[in-house]
């Protein structure tokens, strides 16, 4: 099988094939054009039929489902997570849910997808979380991040962090490469969590209606680097993130994340295995291939996610885009504060455990 193709970030080509997004109605999907509305927006259910006609029922029938009253604390908090919960399925069999024009599921993902990550981020890689203020309370933003692991858990990690600790409750869309979209089962699920593809189309499209966009410049080659380089960063692409910043006019966030290259010490590379699979890379660590599914078990390392001062872009003209000496040292200085902040960090850091 052939390698993997990965989209050049810098690639402004578009994609007809995915064409404008899908709106899951009653189980039909039905165009949604680009601007209506927030991105992943829930929008309330619609009453139909005769619930619409059905008056509100008098104070005394109501059903005490609010918890009140001595007796009533706990039985009426269950009541409510099961009506929840008996609602929320219903709209998945019937189909009545919204996704936007990249699939983003913003229901399936606060309810579902983050309970799920949740743990992994709390209770295994305990993950700490800095200077989260630095991310705007509102419009776009872009977050420029270190890449590594040899999965890429650190993307997840970093999106339950804005998820969970940003005051304005801001959710992370994630420039993913192509692979990620060809696989069973990970392709539906990135679309979910709101994933896109990693080219500037996508970013630009993004950073114009308001959302935090983040991208790891490093690609593959952060993620499959030798354990004997962990920390270092690789090159940052041509500054393709960069322009679209300018372009945008959006703010560029460095992030710095510690933990993450330990997880799977990369000790080899099985160059031929990779071609086979159409893969990058295939790992060889301690414990993987050699103990079978225990092998692909992370390290449980202590994490510490770092979001630094943003670089502002909107005091540039809008030909600056085009400037390849300024994107480079545009590019450069995110490089540097992101390394900066890494070793900063590992000074601070006890163990890689604790």
């Amino acid at each position: 099988m052939a390698d993997a193709k990965v989209i050049p970030f810098d690639d402004d080509r578009s994609r007809g094939s995915r064409g404008g997004g899908n709106r899951r109605r009653g189980g039909a999907a039905e165009s949604a054009p680009v601007g209506e509305g927030p991105v992943g927006e829930v929008q309330p259910l619609p009453v139909r039929g005769a619930a619409a006609e059905e008056p509100a029922p008098e104070p005394d029938q109501s059903p005490a489902v609010d918890g009140g009253g001595e007796d009533g604390g706990e039985d009426g908090g269950l009541e409510r997570r099961v009506a929840a919960g008996l609602s929320f399925l219903r709209r998945r069999l019937t189909g009545d849910y919204e996704v936007d024009d990249f699939g983003y599921d913003a229901e399936l993902t606060d309810q579902v997808l983050m309970s799920l990550l949740r743990p992994v981020y709390e209770k295994y890689f305990r993950v700490e979380v800095k200077g989260v203020e630095n991310i705007p309370a509102e419009g776009g933003a872009l977050i420029v991040a270190n890449h590594s692991g040899t999965l890429p858990l650190d993307g997840l990690m970093m999106q339950v962090a804005v998820h969970d600790h940003h005051p304005a409750d801001r959710h992370l869309r994630l420039l993913a490469a192509d692979l990620v979209f060809v696989l069973p089962v990970v392709n539906e699920l990135a679309r979910k969590l709101g994933h896109t593809l990693a080219c500037a189309e996508d970013a630009e499209r993004l950073l114009a209606q308001g959302e935090l966009v983040g991208v790891m410049p490093e690609g593959f080659k952060g993620i499959g680097k030798p354990f004997g380089e962990r920390y270092k960063l690789q090159r940052f692409g041509r500054g393709g993130f960069v322009s679209t910043a300018l372009r945008q006019r959006a703010p560029i966030v460095p992030c710095s994340i510690v933990g993450a290259e330990e997880i799977y010490p990369m000790i080899g590379n099985s160059k031929t295995l990779a071609r086979l699979l159409g893969f990058p890379y295939f790992p060889l660590t301690p414990t993987f291939p050699w103990l079978g599914p225990l092998g692909a078990v992370p390290l449980p390392t202590k994490w510490t996610i770092q979001f630094g001062e943003p670089i502002p872009t909107d005091g540039y003209a809008p030909e600056a885009a085009e400037d390849p000496v300024l994107m480079f040292n545009l590019t450069d200085q995110v490089r540097e504060q992101i390394q900066h902040t890494l070793y900063k960090l590992l000074v601070q850091r006890r163990s890689v455990f604790f």
